[in-house]
C-alpha cells in the first residue's frame, strides 16, 4: 500500500470514528446518568488509536467533544467538554503509541488500553484544575476521584470487554496490522 494510500485510507477511517463518536452518546442518552458513565465517545477514540494510529486518535480525542457541542449543544464546553478533549486525545496519543511500540500480543493491547486510560484521566484532571483556576471554579480532589473513578467504573469496565475484542476480531479479519 502506499504512503498516499495509507493517508487516505487512515483519513475515511478516522471520520468514521469521529461520525461514531458523534453518534453513540445518543444510543445511551435517554438516561443520562447511564450515558455518562458508559462513556460512550472514548470507544471510537480507543478503536482509532488502534486502526488508525495516535495521530489520527489524538486528532479525533481532541476534536469530538469540540464539535459535539458545537452540532448539538453537549456535552457543556466549560468545564465538560473541554476537559474531554484533553482527556480523549491522551487515550488516543498513549494508546496509539503503545500498541504502534509494545510486541503485536493479545496482552499489549490490554496493557495499551490500561495505561491510556490511566493517563486519560490524569490529563482530565489536570485539565479540569486549570479550567477550575482560570474560571474561578472549584475543582477538588474529591471531585477528581469521583469523576475519573467511581462515576466512570462502568465505562472503564466496558472499554476493557469491548475495545480488545474488536481490535482481536479486526486482527483476525486482517483488517489491521
Amino acid at each position: 500500500m502506499t504512503k498516499q494510500t495509507n493517508h487516505i485510507k487512515n483519513l475515511i477511517l478516522s471520520a468514521l470514528c469521529l461520525a461514531i463518536a458523534m453518534y453513540l452518546p445518543f444510543l445511551t442518552g435517554q438516561i443520562q446518568t447511564i450515558g455518562n458513565m458508559l462513556c460512550p465517545m472514548h470507544i471510537p477514540v480507543f478503536l482509532c488509536a488502534y486502526i488508525c494510529g495516535w495521530k489520527w486518535a489524538a486528532a479525533v480525542g481532541l476534536v469530538s467533544p469540540l464539535l459535539r457541542y458545537a452540532a448539538f449543544g453537549m456535552p457543556p464546553i466549560m468545564p465538560i467538554g473541554l476537559g474531554m478533549a484533553f482527556e480523549m486525545m491522551t487515550y488516543g496519543i498513549v494508546a496509539g503509541l503503545l500498541y504502534k511500540i509494545l510486541p503485536k500480543k493479545m496482552v499489549n493491547i490490554y496493557v495499551s488500553l490500561i495505561i491510556s486510560m490511566i493517563a486519560g484521566r490524569i490529563v482530565w484532571g489536570i485539565a479540569r484544575l486549570v479550567i477550575a483556576g482560570v474560571a474561578a471554579g472549584e475543582f477538588t480532589w474529591q471531585m477528581f476521584i469521583s469523576g475519573a473513578l467511581l462515576t466512570a467504573v462502568p465505562g472503564i469496565i466496558l472499554h476493557i470487554i469491548l475495545i480488545p475484542i474488536i481490535v482481536i476480531a479486526l486482527r483476525k479479519a486482517k483488517l489491521i496490522d
